[in-house]
């Protein structure tokens, strides 16, 4: 990926300027000999394939657990209610505000991990995100509960805004489709996860136990099987090293030289996602399809309880379990990705090998179309004369349909908006997670005003009007991107 603004660098660029390097003088190009450049040894693209995966499977994994945590609050609440004496509207708030912080956090991250690299802010984040999980444990009071699940969500957004990053830095454009499916599948598989673990509890400090030990072992993993794959970042300590080993105090890297300072870099990872949201209408749409489906998820977290213990009589338990409709949808719709990589193929050979963006929206088409279906056949099926495993049945198209959807567009933006792509990514997040965090709070009055069927309809009807948009930005998107002053034209 492209330039600094973009909170990534393209290796293959750095590759290119460690090569000049090595042939001093030729065609007249005076190089700096202190100028420390990339040499094959240290592009993390050249390390063993089986290091390269296991960096993305802790990646994904630590990614799983953050989003796991998001949810499994949902389903301790009646433990919390009783324990602190408070309404269920209160507990909810345990959900929202870690969502809330989910979403602040990339604002910051993302800047951060240009100067620091993607390491430093791994382990210092999970480091916090464990620390301060141990209040929510222990919580004395549901003001301290609260207030340290919005922390642990700050603490946990490194790994939705710097962790796609770390999967490109690893791998080449060309074989990037597989392990980037993989990482853009945790975070969605984590929150119906989440319902799978706190159901299992009858105390529910006992679910914050269990994710205390989780978050202590992929910080194990994080510090000793992911290596730094920033490369302005390996220059920079590459460059330290020569300092120190030569004595000789001119070698740099190009980030030793960077104009602007930390503050400013924070400043506009914070107001530019935002001007994108107001100015360019594609990403704003695209981004609010994501936010409504993200929503949802989180609002079954309400719904599913009164679908299945109201009208089908399932105890806590059992109704986690019921998850397992929408876990199955999205291991399902991976499964898929070795035709999704062939079709790319295909498509790109149309084009000499560089497909416009817009091929990336095909995949969201078919999600598009399979989660209104979904949400359809999960209303019309929560009649108590209906057997509970059609709806369960129901909900496998929802889960494949959210990882099309959700793989499609990330994919779309950081090609489409490729100069700006930390920004477009991060304001895609702040509205997925502003929606994910807001739907759950009105689930319950939703559900109570309209009644199961109706409730679920009019989810199911708002995604309706939003499935033409993949169609109709396949058609129109190179047009849009022309008269865009963020996109790449």
């Amino acid at each position: 990926m492209s330039s600094r603004s973009s909170g990534t660098t393209d290796p293959t660029v750095e590759g290119t300027m460690g090569e000049r390097t090595q042939s001093p003088g030729k065609e007249g190009i005076d190089i700096d000999p202190h100028l420390v450049t990339l040499e094959p040894e240290d592009n993390p693209q050249n390390m063993s394939a089986l290091r390269r995966w296991i960096a993305v499977l802790v990646i994904s994994s630590a990614s799983l657990c953050v989003t796991c945590a998001s949810s499994v609050a949902a389903f301790t609440e009646a433990g919390i209610e009783k324990t602190f004496h408070v309404s269920q509207e209160v507990t909810i708030l345990g959900v929202s505000l870690y969502v809330t912080g989910l979403g602040a956090g990339p604002l910051l991250v993302g800047p951060l991990s240009e100067v620091y690299g993607r390491n430093m802010i791994y382990r210092v984040s999970y480091i916090l995100f464990f620390i301060f999980n141990f209040p929510v444990a222990f919580a004395p009071n549901i003001v301290v509960f609260v207030l340290f699940r919005f922390i642990t969500g700050l603490c946990g957004a490194a790994f939705l805004s710097v962790a796609g990053g770390s999967v490109s830095d690893m791998f080449p454009n060309s074989t990037v489709a597989n392990p980037m499916a993989v990482y853009t599948m945790s975070p969605f598989i984590g929150p119906v996860a989440g319902p799978l673990i706190s159901g299992c509890h009858i105390n529910w400090r006992w679910t914050y136990y269990v994710m205390l030990c989780w978050i202590f072992v992929e910080n194990v993993m994080l510090f000793l099987l992911v290596p730094e794959t920033y490369v302005p970042v390996i220059l920079k300590n590459k460059a330290s090293r020569l300092r120190k080993t030569t004595g000789d105090s001119m070698y740099y890297a190009p980030l030793d030289r960077c104009e602007g300072s930390l503050a400013h870099a924070i400043l506009v990872s914070c107001y530019r996602p935002f001007q994108l949201l107001l100015f360019d209408r594609m990403a704003l749409l695209l981004d609010v399809w994501n936010a409504l489906l993200l929503g949802i998820l989180y609002l079954a977290f309400q719904a599913y309880p009164i679908i299945f213990e109201g009208v089908h009589h399932f105890d806590v338990e059992m109704t986690g379990l019921t998850f397992l409709g929408m876990g199955i949808g999205m291991f399902a719709a991976i499964s898929t990705q070795p035709f999704w990589n062939r079709l790319f193929t295909r498509e790109s050979a149309k084009f000499n090998g560089n497909a416009p963006p817009e091929v990336r929206l095909i995949m969201g088409q078919v999600g598009g179309i399979l989660v209104p279906i979904s949400l359809f056949w999960l209303a019309f099926t929560t009649y108590p004369q209906v057997h509970w495993i059609v709806p369960i049945i129901g909900t496998i198209p929802f889960g494949s349909g959210v990882y099309f959807v959700f793989t499609s567009t990330f994919t779309y933006l950081v090609t489409a908006y490729r100069p700006i792509a930390a920004s477009a990514m991060a304001a895609n997040s702040a509205l997925r997670s502003a929606f994910a965090a807001a739907f759950p709070l009105f689930a319950g009055a939703m559900y109570v005003r309209l009644g199961t069927v109706g409730a679920t309809a009019l989810l199911a009807g708002l995604t309706t009007i939003m499935a033409p948009l993949p169609f109709i930005f396949y058609r129109i998107g190179a047009r849009l991107r022309m008269k865009s002053q963020f996109a790449t034209h």
